[in-house]
């Protein structure tokens, strides 16, 4: 009895016929008709409600709802959710959902109406964008199922509470594979050149010509040919990538709903997957007072997974970040010749001036790339058109801190450090076609 006092409820369309029922009452104390008349629409109401409460619950799971969910959420994608909803009533059903989304998207009127005909299934989707990093608690699916009468309504909670992670974007890494297939190293001019290289890695014996390496000769080959012959090593191919993110306050600006840390940790992603793919070891680290999120640089078979939950991991206070560690730190633990790929942000150039010694320093032993970011507000501001001397000030301001991010670029230039200056939104592509470029001219 509980169970149907909870789950019952009357419609506005009742409360509205009981509103003209009650007014033809008043009616009748003065036209005797009137009252006879809403006696008898009264008893009509009142019954045609008891038959549709009887026909909503003589079945007693008349509606059932599978909800698909992903095994994990992709920040900053649209992930896709299935609704499967099966009619077991013998008539069509009207149904309103109310899906409890997780608090994190701020959502609190999620409603779907739907038609559902009799002994029918129907599939419905929606898709949910999360824009931070965390665990996603989904609730229950509330359904309110209405006959054609739509004067009572039965209501059904259904679909377990379930929790999802949401892992740095890898709906996108697919796409970005095949693009980095597509890139420009086929382009005119450009064409692979076999080199012959040092590495431990043996290929074959062959005869003594002039110009190969003397300390390669092969001593036990040479007395069975009697004529030198010396080995063959073919060229290091798996060089380590290290993408290093910068955990300081200067990321915490937000573009489209994602803060800049977001859209670093969704490229470093997307990028370490292209490097393993590309036969080099990926690694990764992050950093603001104290290096962190450390993970080596290899081409296991887990390192993506290594990587994906290193990346899910990350937190941050956005405190001012301390580069004398990261250098420190960089120069005692990563011994061989790597690329480091750095995503930060330098808004001026006295602000880049302060950390240009640990850059310089960085590249002197390893290949830096630093990647930062445009400001689009900035570009927005250029664009619009002026009108008032409010305006011409904001786009003059805005022009300025456009122009400091070009001397950046020719700053790390004049000191050979690699850089790429790109929109958020465009950071996972310029940065995988700036790694390809780099591998193509092997500077690393």
């Amino acid at each position: 009895m509980k169970n149907f006092y909870n789950t019952l409820f009357l419609n506005n369309r009742f409360f509205y016929c009981l509103s003209a029922i009650a007014t033809l009452f008043v009616i009748g104390f003065f036209a005797p008709f009137f009252f006879e008349l809403s006696k008898v629409l009264l008893f009509m109401l009142i019954m045609l409600t008891l038959i549709d409460v009887f026909i909503l619950y003589q079945t007693k799971k008349g509606i059932k709802i599978d909800r698909n969910l992903p095994e994990r959420l992709s920040n900053g994608d649209e992930n896709r959710i299935s609704l499967l909803i099966k009619n077991e009533y013998p008539f069509v059903a009207h149904i309103s959902l109310i899906e409890e989304l997780p608090y994190q998207f701020q959502k609190r009127d999620f409603i779907f109406e739907q038609q559902v005909q009799k002994k029918q299934e129907k599939t419905i989707y929606y898709f949910v964008r999360p824009t931070e990093r965390g665990v996603y608690s989904f609730g229950f699916l509330n359904v309110f199922v209405n006959s054609a009468l739509k004067l009572a309504t039965k209501k059904y909670v259904l679909c377990e509470e379930k929790e999802l992670k949401c892992y740095p974007s890898f709906l996108k890494l697919r796409a970005f594979h095949m693009k980095s297939f597509q890139n420009s190293s086929t382009a005119v001019g450009t064409r692979k050149v076999r080199r012959i290289g040092n590495s431990l890695e043996f290929e074959q014996i062959k005869e003594y010509v002039s110009g190969d390496d003397i300390r390669t000769l092969n001593w036990k080959a040479t007395a069975k040919r009697n004529h030198f012959m010396v080995n063959q090593y073919v060229e290091e191919k798996s060089q380590s990538v290290y993408t290093i993110i910068d955990k300081g306050r200067a990321m915490q600006m937000q573009f489209n709903g994602l803060s800049l840390l977001d859209y670093a940790v969704n490229a470093t992603l997307a990028i370490s997957h292209i490097i393993l793919r590309k036969q080099d070891k990926a690694g990764m680290l992050s950093f603001s007072t104290k290096l962190e999120d450390w993970v080596v640089a290899e081409r296991r078979s887990s390192q993506m997974s290594l990587i994906s939950e290193a990346l899910h991991a990350i937190k941050t206070n956005f405190l001012e970040p301390d580069f004398s560690t990261l250098y420190a730190v960089v120069k005692r633990k990563i011994t061989h010749r790597s690329l480091l790929i750095l995503f930060t942000n330098f808004e001026t150039i006295d602000s880049l001036n302060r950390q240009l010694p640990y850059l310089r320093a960085l590249a002197k032993n390893h290949l830096l790339l630093v990647v930062f970011f445009k400001n689009t507000e900035l570009d927005m501001m250029i664009d619009a058109k002026a009108e008032t001397i409010q305006q011409v000030y904001d786009s003059i301001i805005a022009e300025k801190f456009m122009y400091e991010k070009k001397r950046i670029v020719n700053e790390l230039k004049k000191y050979g450090i690699q850089s790429v200056l790109t929109k958020p939104e465009d950071l996972t592509g310029d940065s995988i076609q700036k790694y390809l470029e780099l591998k193509s001219r092997g500077l690393f």
